[in-house]
């Protein structure tokens, strides 16, 4: 579809680059907001970049609505021949899986839930054709996660599964959301998984929950001293399932200032994962592994 522009109110121009949700709509969007960035706008003082989308804040004392649209739309002809390769990160996410807060917390709320009788898990795995919950855990923490955008609450990533989309999970949200979640909670709504930085209400369904904060206001956290959100758009996750024992640790881990989270650098191309999802996944876990 060709980019949809709307303003919204006096000082927001809306740009939706695609319809879908996919790694082509997220590189769609990257290479917009990186072309708006570095024309430098007069104006232009934010850009919020989405899933398949981002909005631009200016000030219309500055520049005239009219005048952004017409920056914009010509950065666009440009903008989609750009390469779709990225130097991002690869991260290592613990998780303990089908823990005993989410547990929990989604009891309380099974009279808003498609399935009152059986736990998120066991709904996810159902409806995604798993034959157990431990096959649907293997299927959520075998494939790396792209995060395609970081907010709707602070610090907050919603990630992309990358598998080809036959493969992908995807699992409704709740039918009325819940009025708690715990931090920390390993979530999922659509094809889109998340993290919630902070306790509160929420509708995707609950997996598990991990050990390592990712949004720290106070910058105590070992590994956000420097900025208190962790995540960031373009960075690569991949989930490590961990036992009580293991979670218990890590938590320790980091209340001690111990605990690093494994990262490192990589360069992802869009075109070569296209080319063999597998086997290129296979490599950036390889990186993430030192081999």
């Amino acid at each position: 579809m060709p980019m949809r522009y709307s303003f919204g109110g006096d000082e927001h121009l809306f740009v939706e680059c695609s319809e879908d949700m996919s790694l082509e709509a997220f590189f769609n969007s990257l290479s917009m907001t990186t072309g708006i960035k570095e024309a430098g706008i007069k104006g232009v003082t934010e850009i919020c970049p989405a899933n398949a989308s981002f909005q631009i804040k200016f000030n219309p004392d500055v520049i005239h609505p009219d005048d952004v649209l017409r920056e914009v739309k010509a950065i666009e002809a440009a903008a989609t021949k750009a390469e779709p390769v990225i130097t991002t990160r690869i991260v290592e996410i613990p998780v303990f899986y089908n823990d005993p807060w989410t547990h929990e917390t989604l009891m309380r709320f099974r009279e808003r839930h498609q399935d009152p009788t059986g736990t998120d898990l066991d709904y996810a795995a159902r409806i995604n054709n798993y034959a157990s919950v431990d096959e649907f855990i293997k299927a959520h923490s075998g494939s790396p996660w792209f995060v395609s955008m970081v907010g709707f609450v602070s610090g907050l990533p919603f990630m992309y599964q990358m598998v080809e989309r036959k493969r992908q999970i995807q699992v409704p949200k709740y039918l009325r959301p819940r009025t708690d979640t715990p931090r920390l909670t390993v979530g999922h709504g659509g094809c889109f998984g998340c993290i919630y930085s902070v306790r509160g209400a929420g509708g995707y369904q609950m997996f598990g929950i991990t050990p390592m904060p990712i949004y720290d206001p106070t910058q105590k956290t070992s590994y956000l001293k420097d900025f208190m959100v962790f995540f960031r758009p373009g960075d690569i996750v991949k989930f490590k399932p961990v036992d009580r024992d293991g979670y218990d640790q890590a938590v320790e881990d980091v209340d001690k200032g111990r605990f690093a989270p494994p990262i490192r650098e990589v360069r992802f191309d869009l075109r070569e994962f296209q080319n063999d999802i597998d086997g290129y996944n296979a490599k950036l876990e390889g990186v993430l592994n030192g081999h």
